[in-house]
């Protein structure tokens, strides 16, 4: 390769171009954050952290990257625009020196049961490539390989133009799919349980269905099979005759007029599988996935055995592995027996597939499958799948934006995840990181902590600067950078074991393991050991156990912490009683709503292709609440300034006097308990971070009533400050009697437990054994795993 000779021995004048090196924020607003100004680095790793509901993600995602996104929107013309989110500009008076943002938080993958870690990355396409290529026998083209392609056939006639002439002529059509007929891509079929759709006793008039949201006054559901004209709607079920039975529940679909409106009705087992089963479970509202999983059994599909794929599929194989067989295999084994091909008429596809496999297994996921249901991903492996494109990329001056990329990962995994961080700036790129964990600290260029609390006690810049600054800072963050938990000096004794006998769920090998009751028990290992197998996939759900995973908290611009704890319903009755009144006014959502914004607070204006507007409704000044609803009092305070208080005020509020309200204060005891005391009652859930939800969920769980609590990973989103306040939680909980065991991979955790059981050696086909049963105290002294290694180093032994 040649190259020009450069002239001249002085290096030329800085160019223009290169004073760009800062984004520089000015006068930010969003959600907490109070107009805060800053200049971030471009080309440097820059950690963002401070306490949960500081302010972060406001400043990042909702700020610099939601902006840099608008104006990436902006350059599409009209017409794309009109098909695409268009946000508002977020509150900053200044942003500048952005450059285009890649997002890559936590948000879980797949809203669709057939969406797996294949169709989710570029994997599952290169391998229908590659079989339609190399498969023997032959079957057809790279769709005969998909699992969401169904095989169609069709023929008849056709009216062909020519000039003035029209011909009619026979046509055939027909199209090869992968997809299994009898499961239709699943890989799972459902059975349904027609006496947890309606009670057979009741007429349909009088509320047979027992369905969720499915309401007596609803023409979209209810009332399109009481006016459908095929059944008797005052006729209780179990007497219908077999002909309005088969309509009943299997009717085609067909139009009905309900209430002068043109409506479609089908059977009642189609429409079931319509608007539940084909979407995935885990995306499900609490309620309803309860629902599904007491009224539909899933079983494997005994055609393809859960494959997903039609028999043609099945048969055509590459050295007596077809393509079922490779989705199946951990993707480390996968990608060995990609190298072992070497076909020259494929080799450019053989190349890609090699480097994506190859970034999973660098990135910490070798020990997934590439048909592993999307769905059933944590946080943390959901993000880190996003990462895979985006590591091999040849752009540069991006902005990428992580979410605590180390959620879900052992200490032992936290470097690896360092490397690629550190990777993507050397290549050029700006690297920004919500992040609380001192090791990815440490590793930054630029540091910004935000607080100096949560809420309405956070939304400033606190510290800005180098790392070793931050130690020598005197805030939450930089006190608590150098936390070490010291080992207990006396551990609990078991009050009892619960004996877990041939435990086999996905890697794990017939393990036999007693947990401690009454203690606080760490069950931990590299991520893909076998820890989540083993507590979810072992312990009976149900009487005495309360389990609280990682399922994120949904809900809409409409629910906050009042109304997803439950508190709401307290509160409108003390209302109700001090004013003689129906408990239903005191709702938003209900009949207090104000009619102009329908309680929502806002009007929202849709201008198409521009961002939508939100403007406070006028008539009751964002307060939601009809004027009338507003004159009624309790404690001195209408309905709307009950929800304006937060929790630490509340729970004084109700605690004695006119207000009291005990059912209320319990809650609001349980919200302060997790540390919340600052949030609003009527704060949109929306607006909530991540470790705000976390700790919101957990609270809700803390009413639960059962003697074995389930933690999945409760540090998730938790500042080093905050973790203080969960072993507090933690021991009040086992102090009180209760038995609590946690999936944590957390070094502060493991030093406070009573006793830890260590899953590995390695992830996916290396773990699934227990390594390690122990206090914590045996487990650093012998460091006979990689856990014991790690936990040693952190305390200091």
């Amino acid at each position: 390769m040649s190259m020009a000779p450069r002239t001249g021995a002085q290096s030329p004048a800085p160019h223009a171009a290169d004073r760009h090196d800062l984004i520089r924020v000015l006068g930010a607003r969003e959600n907490n954050l109070k107009d805060v100004s800053i200049e971030i680095p471009k080309r440097r790793l820059t950690v963002f952290t401070g306490v949960s509901g500081s302010g972060k993600s406001s400043l990042v995602f909702d700020t610099i990257a939601a902006e840099s996104q608008r104006l990436i929107n902006e350059t599409y013309s009209a017409f794309l625009q009109g098909f695409m989110p268009s946000p508002a500009r977020p509150e900053v008076d200044v942003l500048d020196g952005l450059t285009t943002a890649i997002s890559v938080d936590q948000q879980r993958m797949g809203g669709d049961p057939r969406s797996t870690v294949g169709t989710a990355t570029d994997a599952n396409a290169m391998l229908r490539i590659l079989f339609s290529r190399l498969g023997e026998p032959h079957i057809g083209p790279p769709s005969a390989y998909s699992f969401n392609t169904a095989s169609v056939r069709a023929s008849g006639a056709i009216t062909v133009e020519r000039g003035a002439r029209t011909k009619a002529q026979k046509a055939t059509f027909e199209r090869t799919g992968g997809m299994c007929p009898h499961c239709e891509g699943r890989g799972t079929v459902s059975d349904v349980d027609l006496t947890q759709l309606y009670d057979d006793a009741k007429s349909l008039s009088e509320g047979a269905f027992t369905i969720p949201g499915w309401r007596s006054d609803s023409q979209w559901t209810v009332q399109v099979y009481a006016q459908s004209g095929f059944v008797d709607p005052d006729k209780p079920i179990r007497e219908y005759t077999e002909k309005e039975m088969r309509a009943f529940l299997y009717g085609e679909p067909v139009k009905v007029k309900v209430n002068g409106v043109n409506l479609t009705y089908e059977g009642l087992i189609p429409k079931i599988q319509k608007s539940f089963l084909s979407k995935d479970k885990e995306a499900m509202q609490p309620h309803v996935r309860a629902f599904v999983e007491r009224a539909v059994t899933f079983t494997t599909c005994p055609e393809c055995d859960g494959t997903r794929l039609g028999e043609g599929a099945r048969s055509s194989k590459i050295e007596g592995i077809s393509i079922a067989d490779a989705c199946a295999m951990e993707i480390r084994d996968l990608a060995e027996w990609v190298r072992g091909l070497a076909d020259p008429s494929v080799a450019p596809l053989l190349t890609a597939l090699r480097q994506t496999l190859d970034s999973f297994v660098e990135i910490g996921l070798g020990y997934l499958a590439l048909d592993r249901p999307a769905g059933t991903l944590s946080g943390g492996e959901a993000q880190r799948v996003k990462m895979i494109r985006h590591l091999g990329s040849a752009l540069t001056d991006v902005t990428y934006v992580f979410d605590e990329p180390t959620i879900g990962l052992h200490p032992h995994d936290i470097q690896r995840m360092n490397d690629l961080l550190l990777r993507l700036r050397d290549k050029g790129n700006t690297v920004l990181v919500v992040e609380h964990k001192p090791e990815v600290i440490a590793i930054a260029d630029h540091v910004v902590d935000l607080g100096p609390g949560a809420g309405t006690e956070g939304g400033t810049v606190c510290f800005e600067g180098t790392v070793e600054g931050l130690r020598g800072a005197d805030t939450v963050t930089g006190r608590h950078l150098g936390d070490r938990a010291a080992l207990k000096d006396s551990v609990r004794r078991p009050t009892g074991t619960l004996e877990i006998r041939g435990a086999a769920t996905h890697n794990l090998r017939d393990v036999d393991v007693d947990i401690p009751l009454g203690v606080l028990c760490v069950v931990t290992g590299v991520a893909g050991s076998g820890k989540s197998s083993l507590v979810h996939g072992s312990i009976p759900a149900g009487s005495g156990v309360v389990s609280v995973d990682q399922a994120p908290i949904r809900g809409s611009r409409r629910s906050n912490p009042a109304t997803y704890t439950g508190l709401l319903d307290p509160i409108r009755k003390a209302f109700a009683r001090a004013n003689g009144v129906k408990p239903a006014l005191f709702s938003a959502n209900s009949e207090g709503a104000c009619p102009t914004c329908n309680g929502a607070g806002v009007l929202y204006v849709d201008l198409g292709m521009m961002a939508g507007v939100d403007t406070p409704c006028e008539d009751c000044e964002g307060r939601r609440f009809q004027a009338s609803v507003l004159e009624y009092r309790l404690g001195g305070r209408d309905i709307s300034e009950v929800l304006a208080m937060s929790v630490t005020e509340a729970e004084e509020f109700f605690r004695t006097g006119e207000a009291a309200a005990p059912a209320a204060h319990r809650v609001l005891d349980r919200l302060a308990d997790v540390g919340l005391g600052y949030l609003t009652l009527g704060q949109p859930l929306t607006t909530l971070s991540g470790g705000e939800r976390q700790r919101l969920k957990l609270a809700v769980h803390m009413a639960d009533k059962g003697g074995v609590y389930v933690l999945d990973e409760p540090t998730a989103g938790l500042h080093l400050a905050d973790v203080e306040q969960l072993l507090a939680l933690l021991d009040r909980l086992v102090d009180a009697g209760k038995s609590v065991i946690v999936v944590e991979h957390h070094q502060a955790v493991m030093a406070h437990a009573d006793w830890i059981i260590d899953l590995g050696p390695g992830a996916g086909h290396d773990g699934g054994r227990i390594v390690f049963e122990g206090t914590p105290a045996d487990l650093v002294a012998t460091r006979s795993t990689l856990t014991g290694e790690h936990l040693a180093a952190y305390v200091g032994d």
